[in-house]
């Protein structure tokens, strides 16, 4: 059972770090992103913290999965 988990973990973890960054590529190509003067809207704040949150979440079920595997 504990080597499911940790590969439900590690998928999880991969998952984020795939996904996401494409996320905020996209994110901030998008018109919304910017104003007029070029500096960051909320859209964009909202966002870059989204995929901050998603990534450290991701790097935690990847060190968790491997402590897993480890043990």
């Amino acid at each position: 059972m504990v080597f499911l988990a940790s590969i439900a973990l590690l998928v999880g973890a991969v998952f984020n770090v795939l996904v996401w960054p494409s996320f905020y590529r996209r994110v901030s190509n998008d018109p919304r992103a910017r104003d007029e003067n070029g500096r960051p809207t909320r859209f964009l704040t909202v966002h870059a913290v989204l995929v901050l949150t998603a990534l450290v979440i991701g790097i935690a079920q990847a060190l968790l999965g491997i402590l897993l595997l480890t043990n």
